[in-house]
């Protein structure tokens, strides 16, 4: 599970963040069918800004982030 501990940490908010930009940038960069990584790009930047885990529910976890942290502790 230390992929989920990761993406719950707070390191794993700023690549969440930053991953969303990156495929957002290059999706409006690169144009045409690439604008679906814009699109695909908004999930794991919202994810980030938010502070929620769309894994968290994939694995019996909460999906708010406090919550989905406090859950990864008593693990």
């Amino acid at each position: 599970m230390a992929f989920l501990e990761f993406i719950g940490s707070q390191t794993g908010r700023v690549v969440r963040v930053v991953a969303g930009l990156a495929l957002i940038v290059t999706g409006v960069v690169l144009r045409g069918p690439w604008r679906a990584l814009s699109v695909f790009g908004l999930l794991p930047l919202a994810a980030g800004v938010f502070d929620f885990c769309v894994f968290g529910p994939l694995f019996r976890l909460p999906f708010v982030g406090p919550r989905f942290r406090e859950a990864m502790t008593k693990r």
